[in-house]
């Protein structure tokens, strides 16, 4: 029995660890709710009828974004990732990974990053003005033989327990040079905070927002350091550098770095230089009825600087006089009209509209689009002509200047969702993404435009599975599927009054057809499984907006 009390008491402290951290995460499950509660009390309370009534994909919908605003949501979370992702110590040296910490000097901060890094089993080297310690300094200090991986960071930044384990096990990939990390910031009391949980590689997207310089290791050589030696930020410097010669860099989806700072996006967007000679572009425009809302789209599109613009409007059986009197008069306009008869099938529409278009490009546009600047076509034709891009989609507002549309998240609410619906323009968002140009895994065709050869090698728009939703989620899927990856540009901004003309579907009928197409949609591509590449497991799959799942 005494030759079992070691063993007997290594249980024990894991249960009472088990047990300390389920009544610590079961008080701030509490103290989130409570603080939720608080801040909304109405949207609260909605969220929790729709649970009690067992409505609970929209409950949690609800329940997501309120929730994820406490200030103590966070460390709810951190109390379950800490649980669940409990390292052993690394095991071994090979291959090492040097850490390169800049510092201007001793100080407290640096003491902690030294700490850190000990006791991950790294080895650390200052980097500083000091000729005694500049980068020529470190990389003589380096064994360039062993092959070394750098790991830039700052002095005052921690690694997590298990950080080099965790990279150590991503070093499977001999094409990248590069593997990122998930990071919080860490505050005065060093308390951790405002998560990134980041996406897989989007290169468009770290060209307006560095987000892997300071949660990274990079796979370099002597070269390497020398050619960044003398530049101020020569840890961005360096990732660049290994982006550049190497392949797409590894994501680790977890948080393994707790920084004191951040690089920012740069908000301040240059106008895009638009393409030479841009090809004809074909528009097309179903409709029914609402001749108000026609008259203004078609004026926005009139109003486009694109040198060669055809417009196919196709009018599923208007019936009232105005309407009807409106398209007659187009016939001379240029503007040619399609009729197309029968019950409301947006691909059937759209893909008799693209076999009779002449342009290059397909500009799918619902009729109750305003446009906002005159350049929103040009914008997204530019875009579209891209090797690799496939559909482009607008940032798209709703009426009172709220989004509706900055691209499309697969998985959210176990199907697909409009990504950072509901924020304004101008708010903070999840790191700017709102704002920011991107990859992204689908758009809306509410305003999408794509290469008609592209559109038409993936068959186009389904018109069995998806006669009315999600049509649009699988043709972008299916172009991704090609190389051709879908991408979200926010120059091109438009209202978007949606689905004024069409209305919805609460009658149960049109419910019914909305769960078939919903079933279609898990069938051909695992929505209620996969996690899309361009969000993350730790941001929950209940809401458009990022935030972190609980």
């Amino acid at each position: 029995m005494l030759r079992d009390w070691p063993g007997l008491m290594i249980m024990f402290r894991a249960r009472r660890m088990a047990l300390a951290q389920l009544i610590l995460g079961c008080g701030l499950s509490i103290s989130v709710h409570f603080d939720a509660f608080r801040a909304a009390p109405r949207a609260y309370l909605t969220a929790a009828k729709w649970w009690v009534l067992r409505k609970r994909v929209r409950a949690r919908g609800q329940f997501a974004p309120l929730l994820a605003r406490s200030p103590r949501a966070y460390a709810l979370w951190g109390v379950r990732d800490e649980w669940a992702n409990r390292d052993p110590s690394p095991q071994g040296q090979s291959p090492p990974i040097i850490a390169l910490v800049a510092c201007d000097g001793p100080s407290a901060a640096l003491d902690q990053t030294l700490h850190s890094l000990a006791a991950e089993g790294l080895t650390a080297l200052t980097v500083s003005p000091d000729p005694a310690h500049d980068l020529a300094a470190a990389s003589a200090a380096i064994d360039w033989a062993a092959g070394p991986w750098l790991l830039p960071l700052a002095a005052g930044d921690r690694l997590a327990p298990g950080a080099a384990a965790a990279y150590r096990a991503a070093m499977t990939d001999p094409a990248a040079r590069l593997i990122y990390a998930d990071d919080d910031l860490l505050d005065r009391w060093d308390r951790r905070g405002a998560p990134h949980f980041k996406p897989e590689w989007n290169s468009e997207l770290f060209d307006h927002h560095d987000y892997l310089t300071g949660a990274c290791i990079v796979e370099a050589g002597r070269d390497d350091l020398a050619a960044v030696a003398g530049q101020t930020d020569w840890a961005a410097a360096l990732v660049a550098r290994a982006l550049a010669v190497g392949g797409a860099p590894a994501r680790i989806r977890r948080v393994l770095h707790h920084r004191r700072a951040r690089p920012q996006p740069r908000l301040s967007l240059s106008p895009l230089p638009i393409a030479a000679d841009l090809p004809l572009v074909s528009v097309i425009i179903p409709t029914r009825n609402r001749v108000d809302l026609l008259r203004t789209c078609l004026a926005g599109v009139a109003a486009a600087y694109c040198s060669a613009i055809e417009v196919i409007v196709v009018d599923n059986d208007s019936d009232d006089p105005a309407t009807l009197d409106f398209l007659a008069g187009l016939e001379g306009s240029g503007v040619r009209v399609l009729r197309h008869a029968g019950p409301f099938n947006y691909p059937a529409i759209n893909n008799r509209a693209v076999a009779e278009a002449k342009g290059e490009l397909i500009c799918l546009l619902n009729n109750d689009i305003e446009m906002l600047a005159p350049d929103w076509l040009a914008i997204m034709a530019t875009q579209a002509l891209r090797d690799e891009v496939g559909a482009v989609g607008a940032q798209l507002l709703y009426p009172d200047g709220r989004i509706q549309h900055a691209g499309v998240v697969i998985g959210v609410g176990n199907a697909a969702g409009h990504a950072h619906r509901f924020l304004r323009p101008g708010d903070t968002g999840y790191f700017h993404r709102h704002s920011l140009p991107q990859f992204v895994s689908a758009v809306t065709a509410a305003c999408l435009v794509v290469k008609r050869d592209r559109f038409l090698a993936v068959g186009g728009l389904d018109e069995t599975s998806f006669p009315v939703a999600f049509n649009d989620v699988d043709l972008c899927l299916k172009l991704n599927q090609c190389g051709w990856q879908s991408f979200y540009e926010p120059r091109a901004a438009l209202v978007h009054h949606e689905s004024v003309s069409r209305g919805f579907d609460h009658d149960p009928a049109g419910a019914a057809r909305f769960a078939g197409e919903l079933a279609a949609l898990q069938r051909a591509w695992q929505t209620d499984e996969i996690v899309d590449p361009f969000h993350h497991p730790q941001l929950s799959r209940a809401s458009e907006q990022f935030v972190v799942a609980l």
